[in-house]
């Protein structure tokens, strides 16, 4: 037997705001009757964007009922720019947390509330526009309908490494198991992009020593040749306050030496966010 949280059994016992909305501003729902739960939330939106009333209906487990009527609760009385930013942990944390077992059905309530919000950013026909999702999405369980971008999401969001754990928020693999490769691909390839991003991220300290080699090592050399040079004054985050030197100090093209060489070279070689200043 799973261990709910008094929250969890309150929610599926009396859960709020059940029901549709008849002239909603936005619809969205997920999951479906073949995989055990389904989902569709309904949202009343005023003309300040903020959302004034929600309601669902909903199909499954105790799990389920209790992740969509807090959902309500959480999105009444917020912007939409607050919704946006609501993740399944979110829904999970406000209940007191779910059974791994059960992380599902957070998830199932963060891809209605998903879909409900890109029907009201514009879209008229949400059949038409999930038909043309599911054309560039590439399904990875075929069992439960799970695509690829769903699973990159869960692992994203809630830090899952294992292919149990992409089970549990998913439901992907959970069936014949014939996916469970695929899955386990998926967890390795997000790791090891995660790895190269840290590898590519440089300390404030290695910055400003890269920083300072590139410019002695690559950029000062080069100016020499003119018979100009370049000093390094100060670094501010992303800002590199520098000085130009003999013939450069006095050249009219001297910004363009800044910008299109000095400036260029740092962004190539450092961040694409430098701006270098001269002083």
């Amino acid at each position: 037997m799973w261990d709910y949280s008094e929250k969890v059994m309150d929610h599926y016992r009396n859960p709020r705001n059940i029901g549709k909305i008849d002239d909603a501003d936005a619809v969205g729902s997920a999951g479906s009757l073949t995989c055990g739960d389904q989902l569709k939330i309904y949202l009343k939106i005023n003309k300040d964007g903020v959302v004034t009333d929600a309601k669902f209906q909903t199909f499954g487990c105790g799990s389920a009922v209790a992740s969509s009527s807090i959902l309500t609760e959480m999105i009444i009385g917020k912007t939409v720019d607050e919704v946006r930013k609501i993740t399944n942990k979110d829904i999970a944390d406000e209940l007191g947390g779910l059974p791994p077992e059960k992380m599902h059905c957070s998830v199932m309530g963060y891809e209605a509330l998903e879909d409900a919000l890109k029907g009201y950013e514009g879209y008229k026909d949400l059949d038409d526009i999930r038909a043309e999702e599911d054309k560039k999405e590439k399904i990875v369980c075929t069992c439960f309908g799970v695509t690829e971008n769903l699973i990159w999401d869960a692992i994203k969001q809630n830090g899952l490494k294992t292919v149990e754990e992409v089970t549990n928020y998913t439901k992907a693999g959970g069936a014949c198991g014939k996916c469970k490769s695929a899955i386990q691909d998926i967890i390795d390839t997000y790791y090891k992009k995660e790895g190269e991003k840290k590898e590519k991220e440089l300390s404030p300290a290695q910055k400003i020593l890269k920083i300072n080699t590139i410019i002695e090592k690559k950029i000062s050399p080069e100016l020499q040749k003119d018979g100009g040079d370049i000093n390094l004054v100060d670094i501010d985050g992303n800002k590199v306050f520098v000085k130009l030197r003999g013939k450069c100090s006095g050249c009219k093209n001297s910004m363009l030496t800044l910008k299109a060489f000095v400036e260029s070279t740092l962004k190539d070689a450092v961040s694409p966010d430098i701006e270098v200043v001269e002083v």
